[in-house]
């Protein structure tokens, strides 16, 4: 049986001064915290999706993500800064100290906040929407776990974005 870590989140968010959207995930996967970067895992969808939705290249290194990331003014961070989980299951997190999303919008030109999938969404309406005021619209995971939604569905939906 699986044992719960209590880990911090150990990358930073990543935005500049055009950054107009900000998504927001739940926590690193295993596969993130190994690679340093999010979205890490190789099944995971989101750069194939960030990439299709920008008309750019798929990025392969953390330079190319973020480079493509903050040249389509897109802003990336999780809404948990501390928690206990048991390897990467969203649905096992407890114990919950939040990101400062709060300041990050203060000192930013971000309009949207998107959540990337229905825990993402779930956890910052409970720990972070009445800090900030700000609504959140949630999209559909781009997590392997998430089957029911094609490449080409994830693509439409996040479309939203740009």
């Amino acid at each position: 049986m699986e044992e719960y870590n209590y880990l911090e989140h150990t990358f930073n968010p990543v935005w500049n001064e055009n950054s107009k959207v900000l998504v927001l995930g739940t926590f690193p996967s295993i596969k993130s915290r190994e690679y340093g970067f999010y979205y890490g895992h190789p099944q995971n969808r989101f750069w194939k999706v960030a990439a299709a939705i920008t008309g750019q290249n798929l990025p392969v290194t953390i330079k190319d993500k973020k480079e493509l990331l903050l040249g389509s003014g897109i802003a990336v961070w999780d809404v948990i800064a501390k928690c206990s989980i048991k390897g990467s299951s969203d649905s096992s997190i407890k114990d919950v100290t939040v990101n400062n999303i709060k300041s990050l919008l203060s000192g930013s030109n971000i309009h949207r906040i998107y959540a990337n999938g229905a825990k993402a969404y779930e956890l910052y309406m409970k720990y972070s929407y009445k800090e900030t005021g700000k609504e959140i619209m949630r999209l559909p995971s781009t997590s392997p776990a998430n089957a029911v939604y094609t490449l080409e569905k994830l693509i439409k939906a996040w479309s939203v974005l740009i």
